[in-house]
């Protein structure tokens, strides 16, 4: 038997339509193999972080139970990111669609291009303000709970978009 583990990650686009790009990841989490889709968050709109000089971002957090590995399951969410145009030009650049494995059940890993959690989720409010809608009991391994974590960032620039929200499929 395989085990299923609830994986979390974090969707962002600031171009192409970035509502569009989102909600298209959002679908195609959901045709992973070995996964399902089981919450996904509202859409947010927040200011970029580090590289200013771009559009704002559209970001989403969705809950997925997966029996890939977290290897595969990141090289399945980079498939996807090219797919929808991402081209990496520079650090923080504008992208289609950004995908990070935030969290993979309450493992720690430290890998070469993989690091979960997510290093620096506990920073951002356009990831702990989504994840807090879907998952407000979360804890993430080595930084405590999501609840507690919001209280220690500034989430004032974090807007959630009006009928931006979609279902999730059914089970």
């Amino acid at each position: 038997m395989t085990t299923r583990v609830t994986a979390y990650i974090a969707l962002g686009s600031n171009l192409e339509d970035p509502a569009a790009q989102v909600a298209a990841a959002l679908t195609a989490l959901d045709t992973l193999p070995q996964s399902q889709l089981r919450a996904r968050s509202s859409l947010y709109r927040t200011a970029p972080v580090g590289y200013a000089d771009q559009p704002d971002f559209i970001n989403a957090v969705a809950a997925i139970e997966t029996s890939l590995a977290p290897r595969a399951l990141l090289d399945a969410l980079l498939a996807l990111e090219l797919a929808r145009g991402r081209a990496r030009k520079f650090v923080n650049a504008p992208r289609t669609l950004d995908l990070d494995v935030l969290l993979y059940g309450d493992r720690q890993i430290t890998e070469p291009g993989l690091s979960v959690p997510h290093p620096r989720m506990h920073e951002r409010a356009f990831v702990l303000v989504p994840l807090a809608e879907i998952a407000p009991d979360c804890v993430v391994p080595g930084r405590g709970a999501v609840a507690a974590l919001l209280r220690n960032i500034d989430i004032s620039g974090v807007r959630r978009e009006e009928g931006a929200r979609a279902a999730v499929p059914a089970a």
